[in-house]
């Protein structure tokens, strides 16, 4: 805290230095030096010292005057000021840091305002420099810090250009930005080739933090294409070290060129998302099949490289951008084995485990119960969720891996407690919870009623039935406020977080048949619904504001913003269970893998969009209208989205002998007579064009594009008549005792593996069956394990 003279005589020529002036009767300015001197530790990385100068209180100098106090700090290069900053835009470290780069790097980092601007500065660089384009909502945030410090390092490599202005956002080809988050585009103009075109943008998909920056500059730094002539396995590159997959495109010497092109069409499409590398078969001596085209390394040395064949660029970009487009696609085996095709080619449940085997599961918050400790558990926690399987069974070991994940998103829930039972080791308590099939999920609530889980088992689905099943269903509300905060998705707390159409059942006293159906059908759908009932005196205040006479059913669509009244008949429970379930179906749904079925079941025909990405909104808005439009809905009316489901490329390729243009619309009628329709490309996809093309299918005006084949769908191969093959080889089932019972057969012989014969020989004595017992199950199951299943 030096003296004005002090700190003017001790300025450094060239060396930057924040000061702000202080008397001792300011305490205002506290709060305000505390962020300055926690600044200082951050600027001095940067050559700026951060100075508090102490003014007497005679000294009515410019810096020390009265009027000055308290409001501004200054920013000096030497003696000369730079910049005056209220004080009220340094108001944390992040401001301050930002703010006093922004100044002193104003001739570096250009601020502009509109897309002219950028134009220009794009056209001055191009053949020269690069430029990095940053957008932040407002100067002094952290993002607008992170830029400064990026353009303190990189501004003598690139051109920094910065804006606040949102409508910039919009111009630089984004359709849909969202002006409330900061942005960064690369603008590849130092390698322009055409000066009459814009420079190609790469836009940095992570946050805006100094990290990031530094990251997505390195990426745009590498090579667009790395040319390799080793064994994939020990290629290293700057995309794999930043965690990032690298895609190889396998060429030979005869179509290099238009592999060459196809490696650097493809490393654009990825450009900052993996790398691409051009590996020479004529160079490297790759043990792969020949129709081998591609190859996917990822940047965990534990996980083998993948080989696949794919038949365009497309599905190269999908494999990076779709995580489980990896297991989609079938893996070529890597030589041809002499073994019977039926042994490994026909269950791709099993082959995905056996690749798995080597990697453990994180079982530790998952409990394992036993015949002793199972009914014990059930009564400690409010809902125990049990998942019952066998240890050699693949589909089991499958669902265990997402049941362990399920565990990971339920961690610290109060009340839910997720455990398993192996029924190969325990058979006698999956008996007793009549468990015929695995595997086989039940939520037991105090140890007493179960509820059995019937529905996919992706982490997903199992997550959010085990949520919902925590809650009545229905849920009796008590007030106009719970129902109310009910439709609003604020009640109950523990579902606020779960986005979900709610339900909401209104009855009047005299309508009690009604509300015993709605209450049977809610018992049926707990865990995959919510669904409230409200029956108090005040219930036709509810009904008068929603406009429907009691009983009724309010459905809450995107938390309460619309609320559709439906009235109900007398009916019975299995028609209310009906009913539920198709007001449930979305008016204009998205078709994905895991609710095709639920849209298949209606028995009705396919009105659908296909469409690469997100359909636009003049389309949604004309197809929503024509689903509204048609009260009996004779059709559904829906769109698929190839990016999101890529298997809707190979449906399209069923329906056409090539992929047309998207988006296409395509009436389908799938149950009577498989005719396939395709709406008039050169008409534009509005209400009116649709019905009027509706009604020429109708009159049988149009020519059908393709007609699906009858031929009924079937394995490739037969199944395993388990049960004949036990019986010819005299296996025994594997069961439990009580002491004193006889065993009819002797247990399979050293079933585990790992347990020597002796020992086990000994052990079928005193306890038959024991010998597996208390083992962890694994993905990475051991090979004897793997063996019984083949062997049946």
């Amino acid at each position: 805290e030096p003296s004005p003279q002090d700190y003017f005589s001790s300025l450094q020529a060239g060396r930057a230095s924040l000061a702000y002036f202080s008397h001792d009767a300011s305490p205002g300015a506290q709060p305000f030096l505390e962020q300055i001197e926690n600044s200082a530790e951050a600027l001095q990385d940067y050559g700026i010292s951060v100075v508090k100068v102490h003014c007497p209180r005679e000294d009515v100098s410019r810096y020390c005057g009265k009027e000055n106090v308290l409001r501004k700090a200054y920013l000096f290069r030497g003696n000369m000021l730079i910049r005056e900053f209220p004080t009220d835009a340094l108001f944390d470290v992040d401001a301050v840091v930002a703010n006093v780069l922004f100044a002193l790097l104003f001739n570096e980092v250009k601020y502009i305002g509109t897309l002219a601007d950028l134009q220009n500065i794009e056209n001055a660089a191009k053949g020269r420099s690069d430029i990095v384009f940053a957008y932040v909502p407002a100067t002094g945030t952290a993002e607008h810090r992170a830029v400064m410090e990026a353009a303190f390092v990189y501004g003598t490599v690139h051109q920094f250009v910065l804006t606040t202005e949102a409508t910039l956002l919009k111009d630089t080809g984004n359709d849909k930005p969202d002006v409330s988050s900061a942005q960064l585009l690369f603008c590849h103009c130092q390698h322009a080739t055409d000066l009459a075109q814009p420079c190609r943008r790469t836009a940095m998909g992570q946050a805006l933090t100094l990290l990031n920056i530094h990251r997505h500059l390195k990426l745009m730094g590498a090579p667009l294409v790395t040319e390799v002539a080793e064994d994939p396995e020990k290629v290293s590159t700057v995309h794999l070290q930043l965690g990032l997959p690298l895609v190889f495109i396998l060429s030979q010497k005869e179509t290099y060129e238009a592999d060459r092109r196809t490696a650097e069409f493809v490393a654009w499409q990825l450009l900052g998302k993996a790398g691409v590398a051009l590996l020479s078969r004529d160079l490297v001596d790759l043990n792969v099949l020949l129709r081998s085209n591609v190859a996917l390394k990822m940047p965990d040395e534990r996980v083998p490289i993948k080989y696949l064949a794919l038949e365009d660029t497309d599905e190269v970009i999908t494999l990076v951008e779709d995580k489980n487009k990896v297991e989609q696609i079938q893996e070529e085996e890597e030589e041809e084995k002499d073994t019977d095709n039926q042994d490994v080619q026909d269950d791709q449940v099993v082959e995905a485990v056996s690749r798995d085997k080597k990697r453990e599961l994180p079982l530790e918050q998952i409990l394992a119960l036993t015949e002793e400790t199972f009914r014990s558990a059930l009564l400690e926690a409010t809902r125990t969720v049990v998942l019952f399987y066998a240890s050699w069974e693949a589909v089991s070991l499958a669902v265990l891996r997402s049941y362990t994940e399920v565990a990971d998103h339920l961690k610290g829930t109060r009340g839910v407690s997720l455990s398993r039972v192996n029924c190969w080791d325990w058979p006698a308590v999956c008996t007793k919870e009549n468990v015929t099939q695995f595997p086989t999920i039940k939520i037991y609530e105090k140890g007493e009623r179960s509820v059995v889980y019937d529905g996919m088992w992706a982490t997903e689905e199992l997550t959010s039935f085990i949520v919902l099943s925590q809650v009545s269903c229905p849920l009796k509300l008590a007030t106009i406020d719970e129902a109310e905060r009910y439709l609003r998705g604020e009640f109950p707390s523990e579902l606020s977080s779960y986005h979900h159409t709610s339900l909401l059942g209104v009855f009047s006293t005299a309508t009690s048949e009604a509300r015993e159906a709605f209450e049977e059908a809610g018992n049926i759908l707990s865990g995959h619904v919510t669904m409230g009932m409200y029956f108090e005196d005040d219930a036709s205040a509810l009904s008068r504001k929603y406009a429907v006479s009691p009983p009724a059913l309010l459905l809450a669509r995107s938390r309460g913003q619309s609320v559709e009244g439906i009235a109900l008949s007398k009916q019975s429970a299995q028609d209310m269970l009906q009913m539920i379930r198709y007001e449930l179906l979305d008016i204009f749904p998205e078709i994905t893998v895991q609710n095709l079925p639920r849209y298949l079941q209606l028995r009705k025909p396919f009105l659908i969009l296909f469409s690469d990405g997100d359909s636009s909104q003049m389309e949604s808005e004309e197809m929503l209208k024509l689903a509204k439009g048609r009260p009996q809905r004779a059709f559904v009316a829906c769109w698929l989205n190839v990016r999101k489901t890529p298997v809707g490329r190979g449906v399209l390729k069923t329906y056409f002998a090539t992929v047309p243009s998207l988006p296409v619309l395509l009436w389908v009628n799938l149950h009577a007579g498989g005719q396939v329709f395709r709406f008039p490309p050169e008409q534009s996809i509005t209400e009116a064009n649709i019905l009027s093309w509706l009604e020429k299918l109708n009159a049988g005006l149009e020519v059908p594009s393709s007609t699906l084949s009858e031929e009924d769908w079937k394995p490739p191969l037969p199944a395993y008549d388990f049960l004949q093959m036990m019986e010819t080889a005299e296996l025994p089932f594997h069961t439990s005792h009580r002491h004193g019972d006889t065993p009819a057969q002797h247990p399979p012989e050293n079933p585990g593996g790992d347990v020597p014969i002796q020992e086990t020989k000994a052990e079928k004595v005193g306890s038959p069956g024991r010998d597996l017992r208390g083992t962890a199950p694994r993905l990475a199951a051991r090979e004897k394990q793997g063996k019984r299943h083949s062997e049946l």
